[in-house]
């Protein structure tokens, strides 16, 4: 004997008597190679998916008065998007509010609910020269999510109630005429741009929403004055922008009917009301700046005065 071995060769045997073969490891599953023109093509298939949800955007403003109300609720909320991105949120969640994509919710501790639909949005990508020495830019499809996708528990925006008279003087500051208060305008006539004299004549005596509604629509007409000013041409315009910067800075605007399209947006073709919806969104744009700066001016002020209470 050799130490305490003591199995017979048949009870080796057994050993095998049940084994397994072994198993061959499965092959893992060959990659296919990165197709570039497969990608290309259906990234190519994305965009003009959305420039044909843009045209069909474009159409339904044009034969409902609610869906030119409701867009331009749109533009009241996302005054950063370009026309073609408020567009794209009205045809696929015109009630979104906060958009971010999944890594900025990601990043902000935020969870995008399971399988919510994004919102594809176009931006701007790299830049490239073109076949005959044009420098251009691609443009990306870009997905998005709404806050109320989210797990988030704040939804919506924030309310932000101004003082009546600062953001009436956020609105007179830095305006592109003079403005005067007139006792003998009359009391169907609040406020009017008189172009002949780059001058705005409001009616005295008004609550100081009445003034904001009114100011900002002949403001409207005033930035869009570039010389030869033709204000039949432009008075829907000027009503839009109206709405816009009511809704922007929480001005009742109970009195704004849209029940009818207007006629002029009608007559159009999808690509010109296109043009006249982009000047509604850069007028509203050039005022909302020149308020922001009154209005973060006052901010900075009260912030200084308090520290120096303290």
């Amino acid at each position: 004997k050799r130490g305490n071995l003591t199995s017979t060769t048949e009870n080796l045997d057994e050993l095998f008597s049940g084994a397994e073969p072994a198993q061959t490891p499965e092959p893992e599953p060959e990659r296919k190679p990165f197709d570039k023109d497969a990608f290309k093509a259906r990234k190519q298939q994305e965009r003009a998916a959305l420039y044909a949800l843009l045209d069909t955007a474009a159409e339904n403003l044009k034969g409902s008065g609610e869906q030119l109300q409701i867009f331009l609720d749109v533009m009241a909320r996302f005054d950063r998007y370009s026309l073609n991105n408020a567009l794209l949120i009205l045809e696929q969640m015109p009630d979104a509010t906060r958009l971010k994509t999944f890594e900025e919710w990601k990043a902000a501790g935020v969870s995008v609910n399971r399988g919510e639909t994004a919102i594809r949005l176009l931006e701007p990508g790299k830049e490239y020269t073109r076949d005959n020495g044009e420098t251009g830019v691609s443009i990306n499809v870009k997905k998005v999510f709404d806050v109320s996708q989210t797990n988030s528990r704040q939804r919506g925006t924030p309310t932000v109630t101004r003082d009546e008279r600062l953001l009436l003087k956020s609105l007179i500051t830095g305006a592109p005429c003079r403005m005067v208060i007139s006792d003998a305008m009359s009391e169907k006539l609040n406020a009017i741009y008189k172009p002949e004299e780059r001058t705005i004549y409001v009616r005295a005596g008004m609550d100081a929403q009445t003034i904001f509604r009114s100011l900002v629509n002949e403001l409207a007409h005033a930035h869009m004055d570039k010389g030869n000013y033709q204000r039949n041409e432009n008075t829907v315009a000027a009503y839009c922008v109206s709405y816009v910067l009511c809704r922007r800075s929480g001005v009742s605007t109970d009195s704004f009917d849209f029940t009818r399209v207007p006629g002029r947006f009608q007559r159009m073709n999808s690509q010109e009301l296109r043009g006249e919806l982009n000047k509604i969104r850069s007028v509203a744009g050039e005022i909302t700046r020149d308020m922001k700066r009154v209005l973060e001016a006052q901010a900075r002020t009260q912030r200084e005065r308090k520290d120096e209470a303290r």
